[in-house]
């Protein structure tokens, strides 16, 4: 027994961040009902091919789904919807802003009938109908302002503020059925893209009110920590990091055989003034050694350090567990969800076609 395997969501959702926060409830054995436009669904579906022909973001989001293709302004599919509603437990949706107040879809209105129902609504912005997208997000909180180089802005190569946002709601929903099992009362629940990144960028944000700064933009390396970030061998690159003076003498001693350096840059701060002559007497110190013996060498000095992969790489990456999924499309390999449960094999059900489940759905709701 999965422990959500007795929760009903019914999700109301398109693109990333929803979709995210309903397949990890899904991953924990919740039945998710999709509901998605009939003849094209979410609109994800239609972001790529890459995957058996399928889009890599829908592939990635929505297994363990059921797909129900509902047109929400047709009378009979909206009874249906309705019926849908009064089963279940956890109602998501991240409708274009004023869409669900416009459709009798909002949290006032379906919990003054049902206050046992959790109901989490995603935006772009908290109390605002203005519209939102992952980039214009990175923008707005700041995320640009601190990712690339000196010269040159640039955003995170993922959609983080769809992921962080899709993460909150997950697990704010799970808080909510917690508390409804004590009180059994359900929640109202509210998750924005900007409050979600905005989180995220607060350590920055205190380093420009109380620090009287802007951090700086530093491409690879840390703004704040040194020595952090990329390093030139003979034949390559590699990553480490360096978290306090402790590790620094370690690293002078035992990987630069410069044990002078810890006392020319005791602190971290020393370290970040000095970060560019600190990175030239680094890369001098690896001119002559190849990838694998630094990395060898950091290992050995108990030096945090990483090689710099490709994407396709990381799927060979011998820490990460693989598992197969079925898709329309054929089998993928899918990672399990981060948070491994001991005695518990993890919950990987399959990715809908969509309207799969119209016959049946529409059978059981009948």
């Amino acid at each position: 027994m999965h422990p959500l395997a007795a929760i009903t969501v019914v999700s109301l959702e398109q693109a990333v961040a929803a979709p995210l926060a309903t397949r990890h409830l899904a991953d924990l054995g919740a039945r998710v009902i999709k509901v998605e436009r009939p003849g094209g669904g979410d609109f994800a579906r239609s972001y790529g091919h890459s995957v058996h022909g399928q889009s890599s973001y829908f592939v990635w989001l929505n297994r363990g789904k059921e797909s129900l293709e509902l047109d929400l302004k047709a009378p009979d599919d909206r009874a249906l919807l309705d019926r849908l509603l009064a089963a279940a437990d956890v109602v998501v949706q991240n409708l274009v802003p004023g869409a669900a107040e416009r459709l009798g879809l909002d949290a006032a209105t379906l919990r003054a009938a049902r206050p046992e129902l959790i109901h989490c609504s995603i935006s772009g912005y908290s109390g605002s109908d203005k519209k939102a997208y992952d980039l214009l997000i990175q923008a707005e909180a700041g995320v640009l302002a601190v990712t690339g180089t000196p010269e040159q802005p640039v955003k995170a190569g993922i959609s983080v503020a769809d992921i962080a946002t899709g993460v909150y709601a997950y697990s704010g929903i799970l808080a909510a059925l917690y508390e409804r099992e004590r009180t059994g009362t359900g929640a109202t629940l509210s998750v924005s893209l900007l409050d979600a990144l905005g989180e995220w960028m607060t350590q920055p944000v205190y380093e420009a009110v109380y620090g009287g700064a802007e951090p700086r933009r530093s491409g690879a390396r840390h703004a704040t920590i040194a020595p952090y970030g990329p390093y030139a061998t003979r034949d390559g690159t590699v990553y480490l990091g360096v978290q306090n003076d402790r590790e620094w003498a370690v690293l002078c001693r035992d990987v630069l055989a410069r044990p002078e350096l810890v006392e020319r840059y005791p602190h971290n701060p020393d370290r970040i003034t000095h970060d560019d002559e600190l990175t030239a007497i680094i890369e001098q110190a690896f001119a002559d050694r190849d990838v694998e013996e630094v990395l060898a060498a950091l290992e050995q000095a108990g030096i945090a350090c990483a090689r710099l992969r490709t994407p396709g790489e990381v799927f060979e990456h011998p820490h990460l567990q693989w598992h197969p999924v079925d898709t329309p499309g054929g089998p993928v390999s899918a990672l399990a969800p981060p948070v491994r449960v001991s005695g518990r094999e993890p919950l990987l059900r399959a990715v809908p076609r969509l309207g799969e489940h119209n016959d049946a759905i529409r059978e059981e709701f009948a």
